[in-house]
């Protein structure tokens, strides 16, 4: 499969052999590929940013829960009801 890869072309002498034409298809699909690319990169960082911020607000519904769980005494003057005898 590997050797179905066409040969890779670099701008010297074997680009100088291609026709203007396909200089210039060549140099269009690159520009896109660049911009793809960049795209790509600020999807990623945008995507990083939201992942901390869900992050940053479960850690913090988290701790706030924790913390007024911990303010919590209305079980701690509980006295048992006084039994009865008959």
């Amino acid at each position: 499969m590997a050797d179905e890869q066409m040969p890779k072309i670099h701008e010297g002498k074997n680009f100088r052999k291609l026709t203007l034409v396909e200089q210039e298809y060549m140099r269009l699909i690159e520009e896109r590929n660049l911009e793809r690319v960049a795209s790509l990169k600020r999807m990623q960082r945008n995507n990083r940013y939201t992942g901390l911020a869900l992050g940053a607000l479960v850690l913090g519904i988290y701790g706030y829960s924790m913390y007024a769980v911990r303010q919590e005494n209305f079980l701690d003057d509980f006295e048992e009801p006084v039994k009865t005898t008959e």
